[in-house]
């Protein structure tokens, strides 16, 4: 049945045979026919809905085309704002905190034995994580967030329970759920963040755990407000055993305060990437939560990889330590530029979303039509279905190419590719 879905064989949503049936067609013992759908769900290839019996998943995670796929070759001259990197010219130089990382393992080299996480690192993370608010916890490394957040889901779920998910929301995290055998339900999130209403929707529902993005959300640039966040602790009070997972990667790169949702739930982890402020390739990610959790990600960390390099957390708490990227100057450039594409797509009555970090949301009517009339101006920008569940169509502008006066060029662009008369009487 396995070998039947990966080659297209079974199609997704087929029905499969009632497991007494299926016994007594092949001469076998009900049970063993039981224990293979049981696999199969664990595989997160069929998914089964009581009396009315197992399907084929819609999307198998065997066959699973990952969201980052969805873009096409961007041409010669055409300017990139669909990758959503950070500007490399707000990166820090990487040569001094590697060398220090460097003369510290020429001192004394990590060896195998030796604790997963850097003391030192762990205190300056844990005070860093004290000043904005997050509840006392022990922390762990992991070798990004998407790396901590699959951790933590397997630290507390089974194939076929249900995780609520922003929608829009991080097209490689809407790709992992299904991929561990979840279910998505998709919660729908304004500039503010997920709607309380959602969210409860989706938890009465039956959601066991809830991931949301603290601030700058992607691709909406959403950022949870200190009201909404009383707001989204109220729901959560009132189902204390949901897992919450709280993603931080814009710590280093906005001025929006942190308002974390923890407190409410018995478990509950705040993952902390390095990615957007110091660089993708550092490949770190800061997790703390409550001790069952932390305590389950780093006993299984310790079977798999055992821990991320300690050259890499040295040069990161040298980074840390010597302040190498000025928060409120990165912050600032981004949100020069991104307030200016906002400002300049609503003065042409184009709808615009982007409250924080890098990232510019703009609904569309056709995806497809957008980005190819975009791409045909020379902008190439991501369309929606990479960060969609069942929200509405948009495209994602990453504003970390623009300058303040080539948001205006895009913001004409974008205007003349939704609406081409109107854009052609503004200018």
């Amino acid at each position: 049945m396995e070998n039947g879905v990966r080659t297209g064989g079974l199609d997704a949503g087929q029905l499969l045979p009632p497991m007494r049936e299926l016994a007594q067609d092949l001469g076998v013992n009900a049970n063993t026919v039981a224990a293979a759908y049981r696999t199969l769900r664990e595989r997160g290839l069929i998914e089964t809905a009581g009396r009315r019996g197992s399907r084929v998943r819609p999307r198998p995670a065997v066959s699973i085309t990952p969201r980052e796929a969805i873009r096409a070759e961007v041409p010669d001259g055409c300017v990139d704002i669909s990758t959503g990197n950070p500007d490399t010219g707000l990166l820090p130089a990487l040569h001094t905190a590697l060398a220090s990382a460097a003369e510290n393992a020429a001192r004394r080299s990590a060896l195998y034995g030796d604790p997963a996480v850097s003391e030192p690192l762990a205190r300056a993370a844990r005070r860093m994580l004290d000043e904005d608010g997050v509840p006392g916890g022990p922390v762990a490394v992991t070798s990004g967030a998407l790396d901590a957040i699959e951790r933590v889901l397997a630290a507390h779920l089974r194939p076929g329970d249900a995780v609520a998910v922003e929608d829009p929301g991080w097209g490689s995290l809407l790709d992992l759920v299904p991929a561990l055998g979840l279910r998505t339900l998709p919660v729908t999130v304004d500039d503010l963040g997920p709607l309380p209403g959602e969210a409860a929707r989706a938890l009465r529902e039956g959601a066991r755990a809830l991931i949301v993005t603290a601030r700058a959300q992607n691709p909406t640039g959403a950022a949870v407000s200190p009201e909404r966040a009383g707001r989204l602790r109220e729901v959560l009070a009132a189902h204390p055993g949901t897992l919450l997972i709280e993603d931080d990667h814009g710590h280093g790169i906005v001025e929006e305060p942190l308002n974390t949702l923890a407190g409410p739930t018995d478990h509950w982890a705040l993952v902390r990437s390095t990615a957007k402020a110091y660089g993708p390739d550092l490949r770190l990610a800061v997790v703390t939560g409550d001790e069952l959790t932390l305590g389950r990600l780093r006993g299984r960390q310790l079977l798999g990889p055992g821990w991320v390099s300690h050259l890499l957390q040295d040069a990161v708490l040298y980074l840390w330590e010597t302040g190498a990227v000025d928060v409120a100057s990165v912050a600032r450039s981004y949100g020069q530029r991104r307030d200016a594409l906002v400002r300049a797509l609503r003065e042409r009555g184009v709808e615009a979303h982007g409250r924080s970090g890098m990232n510019v949301w703009v609904p569309v009517p056709d995806e497809t039509g957008a980005a190819a009339r975009l791409m045909q101006s020379g902008w190439a920008v991501a369309p929606g279905a990479r960060f969609r569940l069942t929200s509405p169509p948009g495209v994602r502008l990453t504003v970390s190419p623009l300058t303040v006066g080539s948001a205006q060029e895009l913001a004409a662009a974008v205007a003349a590719a939704l609406r081409p008369a109107a854009a052609r009487r503004y200018d």
